[in-house]
């Protein structure tokens, strides 16, 4: 008894701090210790879909597919399994896919050349450059055009609009190797089809003193189109495929919706018509009789929605159809006149229509879109955390080519 009373101050000691220790450990577990969270399983579209909706008609005699009431969701694909993230597909068959580096450079709004050879500008050291069979590049000229800001080029890739960060254009001609400056004060160009002239929004620093307007491709016997006096960021400039439209501009209705207006070059009357949304993307169909576009809406919680909508003629505003992808229209590319790849996030936080730069870091997937048979497939999930901001795909589509927007290099996936 004697031990037990001359050390009772010890062991109560002792206890003490075992006791607190006891209760750190189960608030550690309780309220620190990181849960293993198992995520909820995420249904990605695949394989292939039949049947654009039906769409019901609209004032002005419209046809719009409804959100919601677009291309249906896929299931999976009959004899491939979850893909694995050591064994990725070669081919682009809906599966973790191989993503192999094309250009290891930083580079800038690359194209296709006349005979399906990627070329581009490389920012590491000013130089234009295209790709081999065998992959290798090839300089397109000798010439050094220094921090470059972006590349406009024409539809031969025989000619670029170069644009620097202090304001000053040029343009060059890699066929003839000649350069001619442009004016500072123009901007927002866009090549004719023939890639012989040139549209572009003149900015004089009196706001009546703006203007839509055209030349040759050199700047010469430039010609007034249409005043634009304060709204020149509601204009663009984009010379139709076809000939038909130089630009197109956009008039608020209300909050959510907007009228489009195609400016022809010899002042046509066009019929105008009517898109459900804000911040407005697009590009013409290879033949120009069609507009892919994309707007926010407070219905997708402001995120972008991609549609397609007749854009030539009296039939201009007929079957507007939601193609029910959350992305962007600078996201796709037409491989034909009926098909469209779209790189398209996995996930979007909201408000990603309003702020873009929050999907910057969004891992983005390969779809592909058929317009006539109307389905909608996803390709490929590359195997890497790409952002991808520009897609191309040649004629033959054997290959679909990408740039990643952190990287700015080009990478490759085999689609046959």
């Amino acid at each position: 008894m004697n031990f037990f009373a001359r050390y009772k101050k010890f062991f109560l000691i002792i206890g003490f701090l075992a006791l607190v220790g006891l209760i750190g450990y189960l608030l550690w577990i309780l309220f620190f210790r990181a849960a293993v969270v198992i995520p909820p399983m995420e249904t990605i579209p695949a394989g292939e879909i039949s049947g654009l909706p039906s769409a019901g008609p609209s004032e002005g005699g419209e046809e719009i597919g409804e959100p919601g009431e677009g291309l249906p969701e896929a299931g999976g694909i009959p004899g491939i399994g979850a893909p694995s993230a050591d064994e990725p597909n070669i081919l682009a068959v809906g599966g973790l896919t191989k993503t192999t580096t094309l250009v290891s450079s930083p580079t800038l709004n690359p194209t296709l050349s006349s005979d399906g050879r990627i070329q581009y500008y490389n920012k590491d050291d000013g130089r234009f450059y295209k790709l081999d069979a065998d992959g290798n590049p090839v300089l397109l000229s000798d010439k050094v055009f220094h921090n470059a800001e972006n590349i406009v080029w024409s539809p031969d890739s025989d000619r670029a609009i170069i644009e620097y960060p202090d304001g000053n254009k040029i343009l060059y001609n890699f066929t003839t190797k000649k350069q001619v400056t442009l004016p500072a004060h123009w901007q927002e160009f866009s090549f004719s089809p023939n890639s012989e002239q040139i549209v572009s929004e003149s900015i004089g620093l009196d706001p009546d003193n703006r203007w839509l307007m055209a030349s040759k491709d050199d700047g010469s016997q430039a010609v007034a189109i249409e005043k634009i006096g304060t709204r020149d960021n509601i204009v663009y400039p984009s010379w139709s495929p076809n000939n038909q439209a130089v630009a197109i501009y956009t008039d608020g209705i209300d909050a959510e919706r907007q009228e489009v207006f195609f400016v022809g070059l010899n002042n046509e009357n066009f019929k105008s018509t009517i898109i459900e949304g804000r911040g407005l993307e697009f590009q013409w169909s290879d033949a120009g009789d069609r507009l892919l576009y994309s707007v926010y809406h407070s219905r997708d919680n402001y995120n972008p929605r991609l549609w397609i909508v007749n854009a030539q003629g009296d039939s201009i505003g007929q079957n507007r159809i939601s193609l029910d992808l959350a992305t962007w229209a600078d996201k796709c590319t037409f491989a034909s006149n009926t098909e469209i790849y779209c790189a398209v996030p996995e996930n979007l936080e909201n408000g990603s229509g309003f702020f873009p730069e929050l999907a910057d870091r969004t891992k983005d997937n390969l779809y592909k879109i058929d317009l006539k048979t109307g389905a909608k497939k996803l390709i490929a999930v590359p195997d890497g955390a790409y952002n991808i901001s520009q897609i191309i795909v040649p004629e033959s589509q054997d290959y679909l080519y990408f740039t990643d927007k952190q990287t700015e290099e080009i990478y490759q996936v085999r689609l046959r």
